[in-house]
C-alpha cells in the first residue's frame, strides 16, 4: 500500500474510533493505535478531516443534549437548573450578578 492510501486508511480508521469514543481524542488515538500528535496535525492540515471532526463533535453535543432534555422532563432539578443557567441566562437565570450603579 503507498503512503497516500495508507495515511487515508488511517485517517478513516481514527475517525471510525472517534465516533465510537464519543469525539473523546486519545480514547480514540488508542484504538485506532495513532499518536495524538498525529490527530493534531491532520486536524490542523486537512479541512476535510477537521470538518468530519467538527461533524463527530457537534452529533455528541446533540446527543447530550438529548440526554439532558430527558431529564429535565423526568423532572431532575439539577438538570433543570443546569439548563437554566447555561440557556436562560438572557431571562436572568445564571450563577453571575450584574450590578450597575
Amino acid at each position: 500500500m503507498n503512503e497516500q492510501k495508507r495515511t487515508q486508511a488511517n485517517k478513516k480508521k481514527l475517525i471510525d474510533a472517534l465516533q465510537k469514543s464519543l469525539g473523546i481524542v486519545t480514547e480514540a488515538c488508542q484504538k485506532a493505535e495513532l499518536s495524538r500528535t498525529q490527530y493534531y496535525k491532520w486536524y490542523k492540515e486537512d479541512e476535510d478531516f477537521r470538518k468530519e471532526v467538527q461533524d463527530i463533535e457537534g452529533m455528541f453535543i446533540d446527543f447530550a443534549e438529548t440526554h439532558l432534555k430527558d431529564q429535565i422532563e423526568k423532572g431532575s432539578t439539577p438538570a433543570t437548573i443546569f439548563y437554566l443557567k447555561t440557556r436562560g441566562k438572557k431571562r436572568g437565570y445564571g450563577d453571575s450578578l450584574d450590578i450597575t450603579s
